[in-house]
């Protein structure tokens, strides 16, 4: 008979005394703090999966396919009839106003009257096409004065505040849209919208692309902390480069240094209508004007840089080789 005595765990061990209910439980806890892992997984399983977010804040296929299909409507229409187009603008600038008046309710209780600012935006680039400035201006004048008495059916309280918001709206957004209507009057106007266009995309796109790869010197970290000046400087070289080859091909008379010039003021002035419009965003508390389109946001993000850019083209490609 072998005396010896048996190893814990092997054949024959002599029976140990079963733990205790309340001691079991810490056994199998593991480490101070941790769960059993059937409850992390339960717990897994029940939390939404978070998509990974592009940086830049953009989703960038959704931008993508936005971007393409706006590309292919402005195409269409300028090319066909190029009342088309004015088309487009008038429909763009109404959805910027609705979205802008909209914001200003929301966050700070400004209410604008609507109704004569879209009337007014109408009028501003329909006449600014068939007229001319002259007749945006007149517009511009004759949307503040209706806006002044479509608000006084309410009670006088914040009375200016209204008014004023509701002309620095007009001014924005339909009369800064109105020397587009004025650049698509001209003979050549399909070829300047194009090159208005392309100079403040590439503007965008540069900016977007150098500042990514390179961007290191904040441009206005108050403002836009995504922007850099490394960014800047590549949209500003990308947009000259766009508007030496376009001024060359697409206008008559145009010079490839007249398209430096152009594409250089252009992407100087897209970037301060961008921060112009985070300002005003930040102001409100909000991050975009609207929701209207994937990967942009809404159409006021997308006219931030477009807005303030026309009249310097329109008055860059006046002064080089007239109206």
């Amino acid at each position: 008979m072998n005396d010896a005595p048996h190893a814990p765990g092997s054949r024959g061990a002599t029976p140990q005394t079963p733990a205790s209910p309340q001691a079991a439980p810490e056994r199998s806890a593991g480490p101070a703090g941790a769960r059993p892992r059937a409850q992390e997984s339960q717990v897994a399983q029940s939390e939404p999966q978070q998509p990974p977010k592009q940086r830049g804040g953009r989703n960038l296929p959704a931008a993508i396919g936005v971007g393409l299909s706006l590309g292919v409507v402005i195409i269409i229409s300028l090319f066909v009839v190029k009342v088309l187009f004015l088309i487009v603008v008038v429909a763009a600038a109404s959805v910027g106003v609705k979205e802008l008046t909209s914001r200003l309710a929301e966050r700070k209780g400004i209410e604008v009257p609507l109704p004569p600012l879209l009337l007014g935006g109408l009028a501003m680039l329909t006449s600014a096409y068939w007229i001319g400035l002259q007749g945006a201006a007149a517009s511009l004048a004759l949307t503040a004065l209706a806006l002044m008495i479509w608000r006084m059916s309410r009670p006088p309280e914040d009375y200016l505040r209204d008014i004023t918001a509701g002309v620095f709206t007009a001014f924005y957004v339909p009369f800064l849209a109105s020397f587009v209507a004025v650049m698509l009057s001209a003979h050549d106007g399909p070829q300047r919208i194009v090159l208005f266009l392309v100079v403040t995309i590439c503007s965008d796109t540069g900016a977007y692309a150098v500042g990514y790869k390179f961007g290191r010197t904040k441009l206005a970290p108050t403002i836009s902390p995504g922007k850099t000046r490394e960014g800047l400087a590549g949209g500003i070289g990308l947009s000259m480069l766009a508007g030496a080859l376009l001024m060359s091909w697409l206008i008559d008379g145009g010079h490839w240094w007249q398209g430096l010039i152009l594409g250089g003021c252009a992407a100087v002035i897209a970037t301060i209508g961008d921060l112009a419009e985070s300002m005003i965003k930040r102001d409100l508390g909000i991050k975009d004007m609207g929701t209207l389109l994937p990967g942009h946001g809404g159409i006021m993000d997308r006219l931030d840089s477009l807005l303030p850019t026309a009249p310097v083209v329109w008055l860059l490609l006046t002064a080089f080789v007239g109206g």
